[in-house]
């Protein structure tokens, strides 16, 4: 490997992971909105170089399961997939949330009625969520989040959604 490739593998590193760089001082804002609910929630759930445990919490409570409440902590890497896939579109408008958290009895319910559900779903574990970003194409979306090789990324245009988790690297 020669030594300018390895520049370059470097300074791509440090391009696409800012905190890579010692540049603790960004700040990492998401805006929610929730397709159940009807709830609203805007955040700066990274500042000065880590993660805000209140801005965590919000982010627990927002991404609740709709249907029963029971929440769980989500990775914090999920959300930053979601703003670097901001990032990397230029598109910092509202993500529409569709299902983020699920509690074991929901999935059961959802697979009971689609072979599209996962037994072992990283939704279960907070490590998934399904949504839409406003004004950005779901077709440019899923290839934004398949382009960064952050975990899986599930594409359904029929429902009009994909999903973006924190585990290995797959595509369906």
């Amino acid at each position: 490997m020669t030594r300018f490739f390895k520049i370059s593998l470097l300074l791509a590193g440090l391009i696409a992971f800012p905190g890579l760089s010692g540049n603790t001082g960004d700040e990492r804002s998401l805006k929610f909105s929730h397709t159940h609910t009807g709830e609203v929630l805007e955040v700066a759930y990274y500042k000065q170089g880590e993660y805000d445990p209140e801005a965590l919490a919000s982010i627990r409570i927002f991404l609740a399961d709709w249907r029963d409440g029971e929440q769980r902590d989500l990775d914090p890497a999920l959300m930053d997939i979601l703003w670097r896939i901001q990032q990397a579109t230029g598109n910092s408008n509202t993500w529409e949330v569709i299902s983020a958290y699920r509690s074991p009895q929901t999935n059961e319910m959802l697979r009971s009625r689609s072979s599209g559900v996962a037994k072992k779903s990283q939704h279960l574990i907070g490590r998934a969520i399904d949504v839409r970003l406003n004004g950005l194409d779901l077709e440019v979306l899923r290839d934004t989040a398949r382009s960064l090789k952050l975990g899986g990324v599930g594409y359904y245009p029929g429902s009009d959604f994909v999903n973006v988790d924190t585990g290995r690297v797959r595509y369906w």
